[in-house]
């Protein structure tokens, strides 16, 4: 058997799991689970949270329907990928136990507090360090828990996003990305480092922000506890992470200054590759 890739893509329907022989890059086989859509809860109006473990369940069922379908097995499975849905927040306490159920992408809830904080760090900061607005995403969703579930926000050791949740089930570290931060609106570009300017207006402390590592590269390897759920070797090494949009573009090949791409779907995304970030400010609209 040659040496295969497993990819995983961490939706908020299904998960989705395909083997690709490394050398020739052909699929071998493709998989999803859970048999029906995941459940995705309101508990009120614009809200929408999910259950991390369903997202390990899935991963689990998936991982071992598509090795059965491919007739592979463990050892032939030489590396493992993550795409995931975006923006999501997923709190874990020291014993990397999820306190509350994640709040996902479509939630509403933080919007006035991104509004708010937009107003505090200025739209210079905005448009010139983070590339964004603070808006309804990760940062956001974080300083709302501080404000409405302070008793739970402080037995949190740890905030992540959907791919750092499943990446920590399957290498037991707990860390993120660049990439990641940076859909956060956690991450400045310019300094090139987690943003003080975010973590200063919503009271943040960096110690609640996971290790850094790279996008591209070793980020963990599978727990034999991991690997003996999901029928692969203990060992084998997790070498990338990307929300969905990013490994989007990264698959349409806009990799150089001037490539442009956008896609539509439940979101509409426009893509574009510069040499160095934008030095001017422009209008942000959340």
């Amino acid at each position: 058997m040659p040496q295969l890739l497993l990819g995983l893509d961490i939706g908020s329907s299904f998960v989705k799991a395909t083997l690709v022989e490394a050398g020739a890059g052909v699929p071998l086989a493709r998989a999803s689970a859970p048999r029906v859509e995941m459940p995705t809860r309101a508990p009120q109006p614009g809200w929408a949270e999910q259950d991390p473990g369903d997202w390990w369940r899935s991963v689990v069922e998936s991982t071992r329907e598509v090795v059965r379908r491919a007739g592979a097995d463990g050892p032939s499975v030489a590396a493992i990928g993550l795409s995931y849905q975006m923006h999501g927040l997923v709190v874990v306490d020291r014993r990397q136990r999820v306190l509350r159920p994640a709040i996902i992408w479509c939630d509403g809830r933080a919007v006035d507090i991104g509004r708010r904080a937009f107003d505090l760090i200025g739209r210079e900061t905005c448009a010139t360090r983070l590339l964004n607005s603070p808006g309804n995403f990760t940062a956001s969703r974080l300083r709302w828990v501080k404000e409405r579930e302070p008793g739970l926000f402080a037995s949190i050791d740890k905030a992540m996003l959907p791919g750092d949740y499943v990446a920590m089930r399957l290498t037991g570290r707990v860390a993120t990305t660049a990439s990641g931060l940076s859909e956060a609106v956690l991450w400045d570009f310019l300094g090139r480092r987690l943003s003080d300017d975010v973590l200063g207006a919503y009271e943040l402390s960096s110690s609640l922000i996971p290790e850094l590592v790279p996008t591209f590269g070793e980020q963990g390897v599978l727990t034999p506890a991991a690997a003996a759920e999901l029928g692969l070797s203990a060992g084998t090494p997790l070498t990338f992470r990307a929300g969905d949009q990013p490994t989007n573009a990264f698959a349409l090949n806009v990799l150089d200054p001037g490539e442009v791409a956008a896609t539509a779907g439940t979101s509409g995304v426009v893509r574009a590759a510069t040499a160095v970030p934008p030095t001017v400010s422009w209008s942000i609209t959340c």
